[in-house]
């Protein structure tokens, strides 16, 4: 598809662009405090609907599998997590709000589908909440309290399926592991154990100077080592990689931007790394044969 731009209609700060699952539809976030629906097309796109329920900045959007209908989570430097629901094609609900947190929800992530309808939510109180739907239609939380003290600006999911792991053998329990950054610079790697979330990795991952602004899990799609990706307001991207389960993890830094890094995001099959910076340059990344990192292009804007 050649690129094009894309009029928003927002009246503020764009903070997210997240697109759907067929990549028909674009879900925005702004600091104008709204969402915007977006349809895309080789011909153009049309603004779909405005959903508001928010009183703050909307940090983050994230679509939920389609297996689990039209579903769209937000949140906001206002404390709240909003699930949103299509009915009538474009109409969107409000299906619930969460407020357990008591200052801005910096991120948000949908875990893997094959462990339900569950939302990982990190927040600048320092905790992390998990809200998983029970097929009653309520939902049940559990949390990661203090999970960085001073803030938590980015939580994302493991794959469902264990590194090494034969996709579709259907002998496995899912993995149930999350990895979040934090305003104290570190990484730290969660693991659900009986119903409660325990840190997964000794000591917090440490190799930042400043806030760690971004976390990604690449999908593993069978490979032999789990990876995450971690982006700082120090400039660098950090990979991240252990072998095998209670293994310790080791970092590489993939480059220093020498400006701050905002996002880090994965293609789809995990080896392709895409890194949007300070400077409004996004640039996408590959590791060689020989475990080099290397940058395949530069996305011009």
């Amino acid at each position: 598809m050649p690129s094009q731009k894309i009029e928003t209609g927002h009246q503020d700060v764009v903070h997210d662009v997240v697109m759907d699952y067929y990549g028909k539809r674009l879900a925005t976030a702004s600091s104008d405090a709204t969402i915007k629906i977006i349809g895309v097309s080789n011909s153009g796109s049309q603004h779909l609907a405005t959903l508001s329920g928010h009183q703050g900045p909307v940090w983050q959007v994230a679509w939920a599998h389609p297996k689990f209908g039209s579903v769209l989570a937000s949140c906001s430097y206002d404390g709240k997590v909003i699930i949103w629901k299509e009915g009538n094609q474009n109409e969107w609900t409000q299906s619930h709000v969460f407020s357990e947190h008591k200052s801005s929800v910096n991120s948000i992530s949908w875990a893997p589908h094959e462990l339900g309808l569950s939302l990982a939510c990190g927040s600048s109180d320092g905790n992390i909440s998990v809200f998983t739907a029970r097929v009653d239609g309520s939902w049940e939380t559990t949390r990661i309290d203090q999970a960085h003290p001073v803030g938590v600006t980015s939580v994302s999911w493991a794959p469902a399926t264990a590194p090494g792991a034969l996709v579709g053998s259907g002998l496995l329990e899912p993995v149930q592991k999350l990895v979040s950054g934090g305003c104290d610079n570190t990484v730290k790697v969660w693991k659900l154990y009986n119903g409660s979330w325990k840190m997964d990795c000794f000591p917090a991952l440490h190799m930042h100077t400043d806030w760690v602004r971004d976390v990604a899990w690449a999908p593993n799609l069978g490979l032999p080592k789990s990876t995450i990706a971690s982006a700082s307001q120090d400039g660098t991207v950090i990979i991240w990689t252990v072998a095998k389960e209670g293994d310790q993890w080791e970092g590489k830094v993939l480059k220093d931007f020498k400006t701050p890094v905002w996002r880090v995001s994965w293609s789809l099959t995990g080896n392709i790394l895409a890194v949007a910076d300070g400077n409004n340059n996004v640039t996408l990344w590959k590791e060689a044969v020989d475990g080099e990192w290397q940058q395949v292009t530069t996305v011009e804007p």
